[in-house]
């Protein structure tokens, strides 16, 4: 039985400088794999003014509930990094550049043109990192983090984060920075985020475990002036190849992307269910060895290819609604694909990765079509 839980915050007993702020609270509880997740539970809110103050609450051992109510700008914070690469999508004015991180280039794209020298954010490079049992609110739409991400890795377990907008990650530049980075974690809830103008991923899952997480209700908007495909859609999107990863992806907005949105792959089961693809210019779906994905109740508009061609992994599409069953209590939904190639994935075997988990809800696809483009995201809840 799913357990539905509201945090409120006690903004009664914060400083006199936070006095007659109404109180915030955690809107809705977690579905799917993460749904024990309680964050900083009933710890009283706290307001950080400046960048500094965000990075300490954060990052320290307390549980604690983290409210947003104006922008934090991290560009400028650390100075700036100056490194060579590369052009391996061309030198026009609308494709990324790549740093040359960890040998990337030399490694990698060694017949690329060479870019001789990049001067990019110091701050981008890594997330801002965060401890275990936290809670991060956005108040309304005031919440953004613009610059840097958000670093949740090394073990640390029991994080909300909902109704915050990051953003504006040396865009121009793929490996310049990610936007909420999990690695080596446990329940995570990443809810009504808005991510936009990112380098390199939006949400990553390394190679570590990232246990329980659910990605729920979020937008993760690709438009940009500089892409790998160099079209004005972003190519680096959701990347999930933990090591022993369950992510439940539910009701996000995921548009103008064109390839991994998600790549899957690891030792990952996902299950995609009611979120609204497109437009796009490439491939959502990128099945990998290891991957176990079950996608029902999605939206496909617009979307040239669902999934990549010569999936490694299990993926498994519902066209047999009645197969699930067995395996997660109720029938499966069907996906809906409109001015949008072929999705389709037969492979049975992913049900038997969901026996006794939690398991989310399922809408039908009129409600998704109608509902989640305009709801997903910051400053919907």
């Amino acid at each position: 039985m799913r357990t539905t839980f509201f945090v409120l915050l006690n903004v009664a007993a914060a400083a006199p400088s936070h006095f007659g702020r109404r109180d915030v609270s955690v809107s809705g509880s977690a579905e799917g794999f993460a749904s024990s997740v309680t964050g900083g539970g009933s710890a009283t809110a706290v307001y950080p003014t400046t960048t500094e103050e965000l990075v300490s609450y954060l990052g320290d051992d307390q549980a604690r509930v983290i409210v947003l109510n104006q922008e934090f700008d991290f560009t400028g914070t650390e100075g700036t990094t100056t490194s060579s690469g590369c052009a391996p999508w061309g030198t026009g004015s609308a494709c990324q550049t790549a740093i040359n991180k960890d040998d990337w280039c030399t490694n990698y794209e060694p017949n690329a043109p060479t870019v001789a020298s990049i001067t990019y954010d110091a701050a981008g490079e890594l997330g801002i990192s965060v401890g275990s049992n936290k809670t991060l609110l956005g108040e309304g739409t005031k919440g953004v983090i613009k610059g840097k991400g958000l670093r949740i890795v090394n073990n640390v377990q029991n994080i909300i984060i909902q109704n915050i907008h990051v953003t504006e990650i040396n865009p121009q530049y793929v490996w310049g920075g990610d936007g909420i980075t999990i690695d080596g974690a446990d329940l995570v809830w990443i809810d009504h985020v808005k991510t936009s103008l990112i380098g390199r991923q939006h949400i990553v899952l390394g190679t570590e475990a990232s246990g329980r997480v659910t990605v729920s209700n979020n937008e993760i908007d690709g438009q940009t002036s500089w892409s790998a495909t160099c079209d004005g859609n972003h190519y680096w999107g959701l990347y999930f190849t933990g090591s022993n990863d369950q992510v439940t992806l539910k009701g996000n907005y995921i548009h103008h992307t064109s390839g991994r949105s998600p790549k899957v792959g690891g030792n990952t089961i996902l299950h995609a269910v009611n979120n609204y693809f497109g437009p796009s210019t490439g491939h959502n779906f990128e099945v990998g060895s290891g991957a176990y994905v079950l996608a029902e109740g999605n939206v496909f508009d617009g979307v040239p290819t669902p999934v990549e061609d010569g999936a490694q992994g299990a993926l498994f599409t519902a066209e047999d609604t009645s197969a699930c069953s067995s395996a997660i209590g109720r029938a499966c939904v069907a996906n809906s694909l409109t001015d949008s190639g072929t999705f389709s994935g037969t492979n049975t075997d992913v049900l038997s990765k969901f026996n006794g988990d939690t398991v989310a809800t399922a809408e039908a696809v009129a409600a998704v079509t109608s509902s989640v483009p305009s709801s997903a995201g910051i400053g919907h809840i």
